[in-house]
């Protein structure tokens, strides 16, 4: 399934915040900051990915079905996407 460019922008935008947010990580580990302040933005760029792989895939399912229709669906495939999130 094909994600159209209006409904990926705002899913790269979440993308390139958590990447902003991935690299605070990755210099406060390097600044040797408390281990607390680290897994807090830590638990932030899990939080944007999650919702990152969440918002792509129901993106996609509303995209196959406006063009596909329901019937279309693969509903075994839309299972896997969501428990490969899990």
């Amino acid at each position: 399934m094909k994600i159209p460019e209006d409904g990926a922008k705002p899913i790269v935008t979440r993308l390139k915040r958590a990447h902003g947010h991935l690299a605070t990580v990755i210099r406060m580990l390097e600044e040797g900051q408390d281990c607390e302040d680290v897994l807090t933005q830590l638990a932030a760029v899990n939080k944007a990915l999650g919702r990152s792989g969440y918002a792509l895939v129901a993106t996609g399912l509303q995209h196959c079905i406006a063009t596909e229709g329901p019937e279309n669906v693969d509903s075994k495939k839309l299972e896997k996407l969501f428990l490969a999130l899990a």
